[in-house]
């Protein structure tokens, strides 16, 4: 899985969401999340593909978390 309990993810174009909730479709190996919208106030249901990690821009990063960031976007 991508994303886990706690990852700040941007959702529908932009909008700032927190993963509450994630698991595997059993049938198809295809992960869901559940991410609670800050601006909707809800909680809503996304696929791995209609979500994006949201990355750290306002400070400078150490090379520690350059790597993780890059591990984190790239899954390894």
């Amino acid at each position: 899985m991508k994303f886990c309990f706690g990852d700040i993810v941007v959702v529908d174009d932009g909008n700032i969401g927190v993963v509450v909730k994630s698991w595997i479709n059993q049938k198809d190996n295809s992960h869901t999340y559940e991410v609670y919208v800050r601006l909707a106030q809800d909680i809503r249901e996304y696929e791995e593909s209609e979500i994006e990690r949201y990355m750290v821009r306002h400070k400078y990063l150490s090379e520690e978390e350059m790597e993780w960031q890059y591990n984190a976007v790239h899954g390894m």
